[in-house]
């Protein structure tokens, strides 16, 4: 049951990682503004801002990493 509920996390986590990724790259992004309920709102705001986190921290560590190199 642990086990499970730390995968389901993991899994929640790359998700919000890949939605930043996609705001990040076409400027697509949930709306957020149509939920009616403001705690629930709040609540996929936190979520995707913990992606949007991990998504930085992504790109600086492989920035800095020699096994990754930029190509525009």
């Amino acid at each position: 049951m642990f086990g499970r509920l730390i995968h389901y996390g993991f899994d929640a986590f790359l998700l919000s990682a890949f939605l930043a990724g996609v705001k990040r790259s076409t400027g697509l992004t949930p709306a957020i503004a149509k939920v009616p309920d403001k705690d629930i709102r709040h609540i996929l705001e936190s979520y995707l801002e913990m992606g949007e986190y991990a998504f930085d921290f992504a790109v600086v560590f492989f920035g800095r990493s020699q096994f990754f190199e930029r190509k525009r």
